[in-house]
């Protein structure tokens, strides 16, 4: 996977709105069950990443601030339109943004939240790096994707797949185990979601350290 791909492959998913068509309401119940899971409070920050064509939009609650970025203008461009549709124009601030080299300064959210996106990127430790770092200390992490099926035929599916990653615009055979190795995410949660449990929710506390103080000491003149 590389940028230039994933541009090209969300670029086609955006075209007549064929990312609903494949993506839309299938994995819908996933987006609604995050959202759910995240208990937003009033005022609280919120960063969605690769908030695509804005299908979650409609269900956060309207006393939060939700920001989203997407690599994909194409991807910005109709969620633009979904919430001219649907009254929602400031449930949202949208930005065309690389995920793994976000413009935001440190502990800039309560929340990170990517939906069908760890997938997706090249580098999927550097997103989880970067979400960790916009994120406040102690704030939460999550995500849900479709990761590697234990079921022995769809593992099969999977691998065969595999090899079209690029056209599709994600790893089909993605695996959860390794993710979570790579990243050394907290995990205080795991469930699946959608229909058949075709995805999985991972809620973590941002174990991100405080920045460490400089000692007194360490200011005198040597």
């Amino acid at each position: 996977m590389d940028i230039a791909a994933i541009e090209q492959a969300y670029r086609r998913y955006a075209r007549f709105n064929f990312y609903y068509v494949c993506f839309g309401a299938v994995f819908q119940p996933g987006r609604r069950a995050i959202v759910d899971r995240m208990e937003c409070s009033p005022g609280e920050r919120i960063l969605e990443v690769g908030v695509g064509t804005g299908l979650s939009l409609p269900l956060y609650p309207q006393n939060v601030n939700v920001v989203g970025i997407d690599i994909s203008r194409d991807m910005l461009d109709q969620a633009r339109v979904r919430q001219t549709r649907g009254g929602l124009e400031g449930a949202a601030e949208l930005m065309v943004m690389d995920a793994e080299n976000m413009a935001f300064a440190d502990s800039s959210f309560d929340k990170v939240v990517a939906m069908y996106v760890a997938s997706v990127v090249p580098n999927p430790a550097r997103l989880v790096d970067e979400m960790r770092r916009v994120c406040k200390p102690g704030g939460q992490i999550f995500l849900v994707n479709h990761f590697h099926s234990r079921n022995p035929i769809l593992r099969s599916v999977e691998r065969m797949l595999a090899p079209l990653s690029k056209q599709l615009g994600f790893r089909p055979d993605f695996s959860l185990d390794r993710f979570l190795g790579q990243t050394g995410l907290d995990a205080m949660n795991i469930c699946p979601v959608n229909l058949f449990d075709f995805s999985t929710m991972v809620e973590a506390r941002n174990n991100k350290p405080e920045a460490a103080e400089i000692p007194a000491l360490a200011l005198l003149p040597s």
